[in-house]
């Protein structure tokens, strides 16, 4: 009797039963890793676009702009007090207490300033330079008005020796003092925007990967039920069922989160940042702007400097097309709307509106103290300097100001709400990993030993 063998050829280990769960299960795996990985990237990202953009270059930026606001009101005050001759004691004791205030306010902008530029050797240099040319600054204006002090004149011009020496500090101030305070905004101001663009770019990519990252491990998910239903002829397993489920509202919770530090981010720099940094500057500008006045009637060689530079200014907040300070004026007062310039796009709202009308009052209060000034009744320009022009610029700071402060409470209120969303993500994360790869495991380990 013959006898025949017959090999039979073994089944490859990945198309045996055991094969297919395990590569089913390592497909599912790379799947949640993937899920997994894009959420804490998307929430590393978000992290160092929260921390940059409300905690660090932010907040640096709007320092820096208040160096620039305190140093240009310590010149126009300077200015103030030189015109008011041997009159106006209580106005010239509050320009002196108003000037003391503002150099204390520069000095702390400088010292944040200086704590919040980190490692960075170029803006420590400028915060440097700065603080020793606000000393030599200091001195020249002392002198100056110790000088004028001690020349007795009325209101006006002050004697020529007085102007010298305030010309070698309002140059100081103007051409290095405030460019540098200036630089140290734009510096700071292009971090928060590279950052910003950084952000809007990345985070939508990896909160598009966390969906494709989630809908393919829950297809994965059920194919591995489906799988093993079939293969075992059981209903599906209650750990995979949860399993799933967990995946579908991992991938459901992360991506929401993303999207809601994603809109926290822009609400933060489009409708907080920006316009607390024009407001922030057109109060800086501002100052400047009303300190302009007093040196047009101070320094009779640059009067016609200090009226353009005060065009060129006031160009700067709100345009219009105006040759002179004449026809800018009356485009001001009759136009009711429509401004370009640092300051059009905030007059919106309620507060925008007060800005506006604040505005239109102080160029009109400067309309009729140059019309005095041009008539030659100095006198009567100094008093309008010092009172209705004064009050005019008072109340239309203190509208920037409250402008500034509703942006503030919205940059503010982005930053905490993304920080809160973000710490509920880092919660999510290890919890919702570990109890999905603990499910998995109990799914899957049970039917494996079924073939040991």
């Amino acid at each position: 009797m013959t006898v025949v063998s017959v090999r039979v050829s073994p089944v490859p280990a990945r198309r045996s039963v055991p094969g297919r769960i395990r590569v089913i299960s390592g497909v599912t795996a790379g799947c949640l890793v993937l899920l997994f990985a894009a959420l804490a990237a998307g929430g590393l990202t978000v992290r160092d676009g929260l921390q940059v953009i409300g905690r660090d270059a932010g907040p640096q930026v709007v320092a820096t702009a208040g160096l620039y606001l305190a140093l240009s009101d310590m010149d126009a005050v300077v200015a103030d007090v030189l015109v008011m001759g041997d009159a106006y004691e209580r106005e010239r004791d509050k320009a002196t207490a108003r000037y003391e205030q503002r150099r204390s306010e520069a000095n702390q902008a400088l010292l944040k300033a200086f704590e919040l530029s980190g490692d960075n050797e170029a803006e420590r240099r400028t915060v440097q330079s700065v603080l020793d040319g606000l000393g030599a600054y200091e001195r020249l204006a002392g002198q100056a008005l110790l000088l004028n002090e001690r020349s007795p004149h009325p209101p006006g011009p002050p004697p020529e020796a007085v102007v010298r020496l305030y010309r070698q500090a309002t140059d100081l101030m103007r051409l290095m003092l405030l460019p540098q305070a200036y630089n140290l905004t734009l510096e700071n101001g292009t971090i928060v925007r590279r950052t910003y663009d950084d952000k809007a770019t990345t985070v939508p990519l990896l909160r598009g990967t966390v969906v494709l990252a989630g809908l393919l491990a829950v297809g994965c998910l059920v194919w591995l039920q489906v799988y093993l239903a079939r293969r075992f002829r059981r209903v599906f397993g209650p750990a995979l069922l949860i399993a799933t489920l967990a995946v579908a509202a991992s991938t459901v919770v992360g991506a929401a989160a993303l999207g809601q530090n994603e809109q926290a981010l822009r609400e933060a720099k489009s409708a907080g940042f920006d316009s607390v940094l024009a407001l922030a500057r057109a109060r800086a500008i501002s100052n400047s702007m009303q300190g302009d006045q007093s040196r047009y009637l101070l320094d009779k060689e640059r009067a016609d400097t200090y009226e353009h530079t005060y065009l060129d200014k006031s160009l700067s907040l709100l345009y219009v097309e105006a040759g002179n300070l004449e026809t800018y004026h009356a485009k001001v007062a009759d136009n009711s709307g429509g401004f370009r310039g640092l300051l059009g796009p905030e007059l919106v709202g309620a507060k925008g509106a007060q800005v506006e009308e604040a505005y239109q009052r102080f160029q009109a209060a400067d309309t009729t103290f140059r019309t005095l000034a041009a008539d030659g009744r100095v006198g009567e320009a100094v008093a309008a300097r010092l009172d209705p022009v004064s009050a005019a610029f008072g109340a239309y700071d203190r509208s920037l100001v409250a402008l500034a402060d509703e942006h503030e409470s919205v940059f503010d209120r982005a930053i905490d709400r993304g920080e809160s969303t973000l710490g509920g993500l880092w919660l999510l994360l290890p919890f919702a990993a570990g109890v999905i790869g603990l499910l998995v495991v109990t799914g899957v380990w049970p039917r494996l030993k079924e073939y040991r």
